[in-house]
């Protein structure tokens, strides 16, 4: 694709100017060093406030405890980041005329939304990584060290499953040329995936259920159920890129 290495670069440094990047590994850090420390010692709080009779039946928080948070608070936090990175991705460039004045220069389309959603993935990629270690970190600290290869794997289908929002969103904003609409064709496919993920047939397949196979590998147990929804959430990235190129090849910039 004609210009994809100096758009990439433009792209990624537009990501660090912009606080991007850096506001994403920060924030992702909080959650991912606070989620051990938030399992390790919520029950203790909870038994110091409770009565006599329900601090007993509080269990001890374990090492599952401690990557059942770090799940639950990177997915949240990470898919709400994936949709804000790519509301205004293409949308913000199309109002303003600045991807107009890009492709009037011998740079191909496909590079242009190319360099664009790896950018994204890239920042999420970042923010994944430094959540990862500061988890794995305390992790260790605080309960016992988890198997680091099934770590490192959990962390990347949890990447993988941010990159589905990110691509949807960024469907969304190639389609449009408003952030906003962008943002809720983004907040729509996340209610959407969490409702096909709990449907009993094709919810096996969905990428929301990428959760109980990460935990296994994390864990060092044996994985079940692992290929359905990672080939979904592969096959959708893919295939969200694929309308976005289709749609915005033959948009009038």
């Amino acid at each position: 694709m004609t210009g994809f290495g100096v758009l990439m670069r433009k792209e990624l440094l537009e990501q660090w100017r912009t606080w991007r990047m850096l506001v994403v590994g920060i924030i992702f850090a909080i959650f991912g060093i606070g989620s051990p420390i938030l399992a390790r010692y919520t029950p203790e709080l909870v038994k110091a406030l409770a009565s006599d009779q329900f601090a007993g039946v509080i269990p001890t928080p374990t090492i599952t405890d401690a990557i059942v948070q770090f799940q639950k608070n990177l997915g949240q936090t990470g898919i709400l980041a994936a949709i804000l990175l790519a509301m205004g991705s293409v949308a913000v460039e199309k109002e303003r005329g600045t991807a107009a004045l890009l492709l009037t220069k011998p740079l191909a389309r496909g590079a242009f939304l190319s360099a664009k959603l790896a950018a994204i993935g890239a920042t999420l990629l970042v923010g994944t990584v430094v959540a990862g270690i500061g988890a794995y970190a305390y992790t260790a600290f605080l309960f016992s060290a988890p198997p680091l290869a099934g770590y490192a794997a959990m962390c990347g289908l949890l990447f993988l499953s941010l990159m589905t929002y990110a691509s949807l969103t960024f469907l969304g904003s190639t389609l449009t040329r408003s952030s906003l609409a962008a943002a809720g064709i983004g907040i729509g496919a996340m209610v959407l995936v969490a409702i096909l993920s709990a449907l009993p047939t094709i919810g096996s397949w969905a990428p929301g259920n990428l959760g109980d196979p990460a935990m296994a590998l994390a864990l060092g147990s044996p994985v079940h159920g692992l290929l359905p929804p990672l080939a979904s959430t592969i096959l959708l990235v893919v295939v969200a890129y694929a309308l976005a190129w289709l749609s915005f090849r033959r948009q009038e910039l």
